[in-house]
């Protein structure tokens, strides 16, 4: 059978029930080890950041926490205490 494209279906067929050799072979610590020798290449490949970039970054991620932290706290406050007050006013 043909289909538009003239590709044989039957061929394709046969192609997608075997695994590709190299895959059916390669025993499981084949695997691992070509895992970590891929591993080890990509890492190498990494741009790693100096110690004062760093802590620099640092700084700026725990003054940015903080700031966010008292700025919701206040939020917190006056949603808390106009919150209370409308209670107040319905209970009377």
């Amino acid at each position: 059978m043909r289909c538009r494209v003239g590709i044989d279906l039957a061929v394709m067929a046969a192609d997608r029930k075997q695994p590709a050799k190299s895959e059916a072979t390669q025993g499981w610590v084949d695997k691992v080890r070509n895992y970590i020798d891929e591993h080890r290449r990509e890492m190498r490949l990494v741009t790693w950041p100096s110690r004062e970039q760093v802590q620099s970054t640092t700084i700026v991620v725990l003054a940015t926490v903080a700031f966010f932290g008292v700025y919701f706290g206040i939020v917190d406050y006056i949603l808390a205490l106009g919150q209370t007050r409308l209670y107040q006013m319905f209970s009377n």
